[in-house]
C-alpha cells in the first residue's frame, strides 16, 4: 500500500511538471522562467533545491556517527551559501541580465575564463546530482521491501525527473518546488511529532543527545584539526556561491527585491528545517538502539528509512516518503537543468555558431538527456555516501570559480590576467595535494586551493599584464557592468503567468 502511494504521488508531479512545461517557449523561460516568478515560487525553489537526499539520508547518518561537528558543511556552510548570495551577489548579478552564470565571467574577464570556469562548474554538478539518483535507488528499493533492487529505482527516478525536467525546464521545477516545499514542511513537521512521541518527546531526545555529546560543535584546539573544520564549512559555503542553480533563482525572479530576500529566507528555512531529520535520526537511537547499533556499521544512511517502515504508522510513512521523494526530486530537476544550460550557452553555443531560438531550445534538451545519463552512470558506479558525493561536489569551483566571481563583483583592479591565475593556481594546488594522498597535506587541498587562488588573483591583477586588454579597458567593462546595473532590466508580466 505504501508503494502504491509513492507511485500515485510520483505520477501526479511529474504530471504537473509536464504541465509547466506548457509555459516554456523560448531559451529564457526553461532557464530562467522567462524572470517572472513572484516571491513566494522564488523562495520555495531556492528552500527545495537545497533540501535534498543528503538533508534528510546524509545529514543525519553523519550526525549519528560525528555529531554537529561533522555536519558543518551542511546545513551550517549550505545555509550560510545563499544568505550569502541573497546579501552580496543577488543584486548585482540580477541587474546584470544575463542567462548564466557563464555569461558574467565572459562579460567581466573574456571567453577563457568563462571555458574555464563553466568546466568546474559543470564537473561539480556530478556529484550533486549522483546523490540524488543514490538516494531514489535506496528510496524505492525501500518502499518496495525489496522488490525494486536500488539499481532499477535509480533507474526508474532519473527517468521520470528527466521527462518533465525536458520538457518544462525551470518553469516545472519551480512549480513543482513549491508544491514540494509544502509537502517537506508538512511531512517532516508530521512525521516529528510522531517520533518524539514514540521517543518520550522532544525534551527526552535534546537531554539524550546533549549528555551524549553530540552538540559539540567546535573543533578541538588543535591546528590541524581547526584547518579541516574551516576548510569542510567554506567548501559549500562559498564552494556553491558560483553555481548555476543558485544563478537560476536569482535570475527568475521578478524583481531585483525579491531576487535578493526570497534567496535570504529561502537559506534561513533550510537551516531550520535541516535539523527535523537529525532529531528523527537521533530518535532512533531511543527508540531502536539495536537497529541503529547495525546500520552505523553497515549504511547509516538506511537509519532513518528504517525506523519509519518498522516503528510508524501507515499515513506517517506515507507522509515521511512523500517529503523524501519531494526533496529528492526537487533537488535533483534543479541540478539536471542547471549545468545542462550552463554547457550549452557557455560552451556549445560558440562552437555551433548562429542558431535561432528554437534551435538552441532543443539543444539544451539534448544535453540535458546527455547529462542525465552521464551522472546516472557516475551514481551506479560511485562508492561514496550521500554526504560525501555532495560534499566533495563543490571543491572544484572553490579553487577556480569563487575567487575570480567575488574579486571581479566587489574589485575594480580585478582582470583577465588575475582570473587565470586565480584559475591555475587554485586548481594546480589542489590536485598536487589530492594527489599527494590523504596523509600528507597539512593543510587540506579545497584550503589550500582557495588560498592561492586569492594569491593569484592579487599578484596577476597587480603585476605588468600579459594576456588580456591593458587594466584601464578591463576596468571600463567593470564600470560598464555596474553602470547597466544602475538600470534595472523591467520584464512585462505575460498574461497567464503565475503570480
Amino acid at each position: 500500500m505504501l508503494l502504491g502511494f509513492v507511485i500515485l504521488y510520483w505520477v501526479v508531479s511529474v504530471g504537473i511538471g509536464l504541465w509547466a512545461g506548457s509555459r516554456v517557449h523560448n531559451t529564457r523561460d526553461f532557464a530562467i522562467a522567462g524572470r517572472h516568478l513572484p516571491f513566494y515560487m522564488v523562495t520555495a525553489t531556492v528552500f527545495a533545491t537545497w533540501f535534498g537526499s543528503e538533508t534528510v539520508l546524509g545529514i543525519p547518518a553523519t550526525f549519528l556517527q560525528e555529531g554537529l561537528h561533522g555536519v558543518v558543511a551542511d546545513p551550517f556552510g549550505a545555509s550560510l551559501c545563499l544568505i550569502l548570495v541573497g546579501v552580496f551577489f543577488a543584486s548585482p548579478l540580477y541587474r546584470m541580465n544575463l542567462l548564466t552564470i557563464g555569461d558574467y565571467y565572459r562579460k567581466r574577464f573574456g571567453r577563457g575564463v568563462e571555458v574555464l570556469t563553466t568546466l568546474a562548474i559543470v564537473i561539480s554538478y556530478l556529484g550533486w546530482v549522483g546523490a540524488q539518483i543514490t538516494a531514489l535507488g535506496l528510496v524505492f528499493n525501500v518502499v518496495s521491501g525489496g522488490e525494486i533492487s536500488r539499481l532499477s529505482g535509480m533507474l526508474i527516478g532519473s527517468s521520470t525527473i528527466l521527462i518533465y525536467t525536458l520538457f518544462g525546464g525551470m518553469w516545472a521545477v519551480a512549480i513543482t518546488d513549491f508544491l514540494q516545499m509544502i509537502v517537506i514542511m508538512i511531512g517532516m513537521l508530521w512525521i516529528g511529532g510522531e517520533v518524539s512521541g514514540m521517543a518520550g518527546g522532544v525534551g527526552a531526545v535534546v537531554e539524550h543527545a546533549a549528555h551524549s555529546g553530540k552538540f559539540s560543535f567546535w573543533p578541538a584546539a588543535d591546528p590541524r584539526e581547526i584547518l579541516a573544520f574551516f576548510a569542510a564549512w567554506i567548501t559549500m559555503m562559498l564552494g556553491s556561491i558560483p553555481q548555476q542553480d543558485v544563478f537560476q533563482r536569482v535570475q527568475s525572479a521578478r524583481s531585483e527585491k525579491i531576487a535578493v530576500w526570497a534567496t535570504v529566507l529561502g537559506g534561513s528555512l533550510y537551516f531550520v528545517f535541516a535539523f527535523v531529520p537529525m532529531f528523527l535520526a537521533y530518535s532512533a537511537t531511543l527508540i531502536d538502539p539495536q537497529m541503529v547499533k547495525n546500520h552505523l556499521a553497515q549504511d547509516p544512511q538506511m537509519i532513518l528509512p528504517r525506523l519509519v517502515i518498522d516503528h510508524a504508522p501507515l499515513f506517517a510513512q506515507v507522509m515521511f516518503f512523500g517529503a523524501l521523494l519531494s526533496a529528492i526530486k526537487s533537488c535533483a530537476s534543479a541540478t539536471l537543468l542547471a549545468p545542462s544550460v550552463t554547457f550549452t550557452e557557455n560552451l556549445l553555443k560558440p562552437l555551433l555558431g548562429p542558431l535561432s531560438d528554437r534551435k538552441l531550445l532543443r539543444t539544451m534538451r539534448i544535453v540535458t538527456l546527455g547529462f542525465t545519463i552521464l551522472v546516472t552512470l557516475y551514481a551506479i558506479h560511485s562508492k561514496a555516501s550521500i554526504f560525501k558525493m555532495v560534499e566533495n561536489a563543490y571543491q572544484i569551483t572553490l579553487v577556480m570559480a569563487f575567487v575570480p566571481l567575488a574579486f571581479g563583483v566587489y574589485w575594480r583592479r580585478a582582470t583577465r590576467q588575475g582570473a587565470l591565475a586565480a584559475i591555475f593556481l587554485g586548481l594546480s594546488t589542489w590536485l598536487a595535494i589530492l594527489v599527494a594522498g590523504p596523509e600528507t597535506p597539512f593543510v587540506p587541498a579545497q584550503f589550500a586551493g582557495l588560498i592561492m587562488s586569492l594569491l593569484g588573483m592579487l599578484a596577476g591583477s597587480l603585476l605588468p599584464q600579459w594576456f588580456g586588454p591593458p587594466p584601464q579597458q578591463q576596468r571600463g567593462v567593470h564600470d560598464a557592468l555596474h553602470q547597466r546595473a544602475a538600470r534595472p532590466q523591467h520584464v512585462p508580466h505575460r498574461h497567464g503567468q503565475i503570480g
